[in-house]
């Protein structure tokens, strides 16, 4: 069966994801190009009785409005446009008209085009849709350009979309996202959507760690199993807009683009501007079946390297900070070895005249004091252990304290006329520019060529302020677009002329968590918070889109040095499991006894990570109900996992059981209890644990876990 089906009489489209259904209208008369469904799977003669909403309005009302594919600003409309165009003129109205239409398919993949333009002034427009046999994400995006030639004056674009996603009309609408600040990222939030425009964005030039760039939407009665969902994620990594519209009269519409509002791209004659790509899904499957859907998007269609495993890495920043020497990193490698890791990562501090945090950046050279011989003979020394070898960089800026700031302070963002304010001690490089772009992959190529570098923490520590590019005038704030793509140009060459070389995104923690990075690395560093209770809630609001194979996790010191809670190893290691595990303490403290222990189990991890790096997740309840439970079911249905904590004392009253999804309910378990709670070796059916469950207590004490690994026998 075809992923696109076209009745042409009617302009009536079928796109097929998966077991979605998505049509449109295209009216050529009209001069739009409307949703009519976005739901359970249609044939193509259910499509074509579908019916736009009535064309009959009042002076104060359109009927296009929460409709359109991209509405514009022009015409009959008064909702927000997701195109807005300011002509040379100062006038923003546009009158479309539909070109047409067409269908690339390619074995399980499909993309359709719809061109449009304005009836009398040089613009035009693409909507771009690409679909998957087996997948149920639909990527959009848009091409807009400026269609006139020779000394024609620019035309502005005020919001530039990548798309509009209409949602059925609902009697009410609940909103998911997720919020926070540094070192508390990913907190969830499900709140009734309020008439009006409700705005996500950054203002930052990068992702954020006040808001994520999503947001999913239902009629408030879905649960984390059952119930229609339809999730919107946008891949940028700079600043972004999402915008959700709920109309007085029931509509329901999500615009969302890159750049913050007064980030306008000026076109020039033949200039084309590319949104990034808006991706959205539909599931009946509540909750968890839309993060399974999207887990599985990131792994099949977004990661560069989905199918290997991410190895147990060491990480040296809370074990020195900035007191980086080769004997201090040497001492640590051989411990971290002795736990199993197989990564071993130098964080800030190698380089230049990094002895603290006012300094260095920008001079990427080892430290001549800390490494007299360089940084080959560390790199050989973990390699001869049996790890890889990796680095922190932070390619984006520059302390003014520094060579590369005495020799190129032009290379800064900045406004000649306004006092710029270093965070962190720090600027921003202007990554729009491809001059430093050029210089940026040339010493990373070097670096990671010249020390034999298996693995970079690409960093970025504060935001954009009194930010302009000397290289753009007059649109010198298109920077905040620009200046992720310019990273994004750097992280493509390195991948291309490095195919082996592994990358973590960071940015101060989860400030730079995305699809759009996502695509360019393999993992992320999730928050700087490594307290493994803060973790649960961080970690639970950060699997909402994404796999837990890409979320970075940390085993590290009691008490822990943000909060300076103190939690017993197991349960720092339980959390540190859910995810890409790491250890980022200070071992040369770590009694033998710990250091052993750690080492069960990394080894234990090891045998497990593939179920839970790549299987299908289910939340067993959330951090707000003080005990709860993450399962992970491999995708063959042999093995699962369960990880559960309980924070506080034990209930003294009746606890319900753990009641497990996602098995084969004919297939027999074999299970395998760390806490001893469950004899070992028991044996169960699936249709037993999915009704009648296992026990759910937990050992006595205030910070208890336990990790469950299930095993079909035959």
């Amino acid at each position: 069966m075809s992923l696109v089906e076209i009745d042409r009489p009617s302009g009536t489209v079928l796109l097929r994801a998966a077991d979605t259904g998505y049509v449109l209208r295209v009216d050529a008369s009209a001069g739009t190009v409307r949703l009519l469904h976005w739901g359970a799977p249609l044939v193509l003669e259910d499509a074509l009785v579908l019916r736009e909403p009535d064309s009959a309005g009042s002076s104060f009302h359109s009927p296009l409005d929460g409709t359109e594919e991209l509405a514009v600003d022009g015409q009959v409309r008064f909702a927000p446009p997701a195109l807005d165009v300011r002509y040379a003129d100062g006038t923003s109205a546009t009158e479309p008209v539909v070109d047409g239409y067409e269908v690339r398919e390619d074995g399980d993949s499909a993309q359709l085009s719809v061109s449009l333009r304005d009836a009398g002034r040089p613009l035009g427009w693409h909507l771009h849709y690409r679909v998957r046999q087996d997948c149920p994400v639909i990527e959009r995006w848009t091409e807009v350009q400026h269609t006139g030639a020779g000394e024609e004056p620019p035309l502005s674009l005020v919001r530039h979309s990548a798309a509009q996603w209409n949602l059925p009309v609902l009697r009410t609408y609940r909103m998911s996202s997720v919020h926070g600040q540094w070192a508390d990222e990913f907190q969830l939030r499900r709140t009734p959507l309020a008439v009006g425009e409700t705005t996500l964005t950054s203002r930052r030039g990068h992702t954020g760690h006040q808001s994520n760039p999503w947001l999913a939407l239902d009629a408030g009665d879905a649960t984390e199993e059952s119930g229609e969902v339809w999730t919107v994620a946008l891949a940028t990594a700079g600043s972004w807009r999402m915008t959700a519209v709920r109309s007085a009269d029931g509509r329901c519409s999500v615009l969302g683009g890159s750049g913050h509002e007064g980030v306008e791209i000026s076109l020039a004659p033949g200039e084309t501007w590319t949104t990034p790509v808006s991706t959205g899904q539909y599931t009946p499957g509540g909750f968890g079946g839309a993060s399974r859907a999207y887990h599985a998007y990131v792994r099949d269609q977004v990661l560069p390297a989905p199918g290997e495993p991410r190895p147990v890495l060491y990480n040296s920043w809370e074990a020195t900070a900035f007191d980086v020497t080769f004997e201090g990193q040497r001492k640590l490698a051989d411990l971290a070895a002795q736990t199993g890791a197989e990564l071993f990562v130098v964080d800030d501090g190698w380089f230049g005249a990094r002895d603290s945090d006012r300094a260095g950046l920008g001079d990427w050279t080892p430290r001549a004091a800390a490494f007299p011989d360089g940084l080959r003979p560390l790199a050989d020394h973990v390699h001869g252990l049996g790890m890889r070898f990796g680095l922190w960089v932070e390619p984006e800026m520059v302390n003014p304290v520094s060579d590369l700031f005495r020799e190129r302070p032009e290379w800064v963002l900045h406004l000649p006329d306004r006092t710029a304010h270093p965070l962190r001690n720090q600027l921003v490089l202007d990554f729009s520019r491809p001059e430093v772009t050029d210089w940026a992959f040339d010493w990373l190529l070097r670096t990671v060529d010249g020390f034999d570098v298996d693995f970079l923490k690409w960093d970025f520590n504060r935001s954009f302020t009194e930010a302009g590019s000397a290289a753009r005038r007059p649109d010198g704030r298109r920077v905040f677009v620009e200046h992720a793509l310019g990273a994004h140009r750097v992280l493509d060459r390195l991948r291309a002329a490095r195919p082996a070389l592994r990358i973590e995104t960071c940015s101060g923690g989860g400030g730079r968590v995305d699809l759009a990075s996502l695509a360019r690395t393999d993992q992320a560093w999730t928050s700087d918070n490594t307290d493994a209770v803060d973790r649960l809630t961080i970690q639970y609001g950060f699997s909402q889109l994404y796999p837990a194979q890409v979320m970075g996790a940390w085993v590290t010191d009691s008490p822990n040095p943000y909060t300076r809670r103190a939690v017993p190893l197991r349960f720092r290691l339980h959390s540190a499991m859910a995810g890409a595990l790491g250890i980022g303490g200070d071992l040369t403290r770590w009694p033998q006894a710990e250091l052993d222990e750690t080492a069960a189990y990394v080894a234990l991890y090891k045998e497990v990570r593939s179920t839970i790096q790549t299987g299908d997740l289910y939340r067993l309840g959330s951090p707000a109900d003080g005990s709860h439970a993450v399962q992970f079911v491999a995708r063959d249905g042999g093995e699962c996992v369960v990880l559960q904590w309980r924070v506080g004392p034990a209930e003294r009253s009746a606890v319900p059981r753990l009641r497990l999804r996602g098995l084969d309910p004919e297939a027999v378990y074999r299970v395998d209890d760390d806490s001893g709670a469950l004899p070992s070796g028991t044996e169960h059916r699936g249709a037993a644990l999915a009704a009648y469950g296992v026990p759910a207590e937990l050992p006595p004490g205030g910070y208890a876990s336990r990790m469950l690994i299930l095993r079909r026998v035959g």
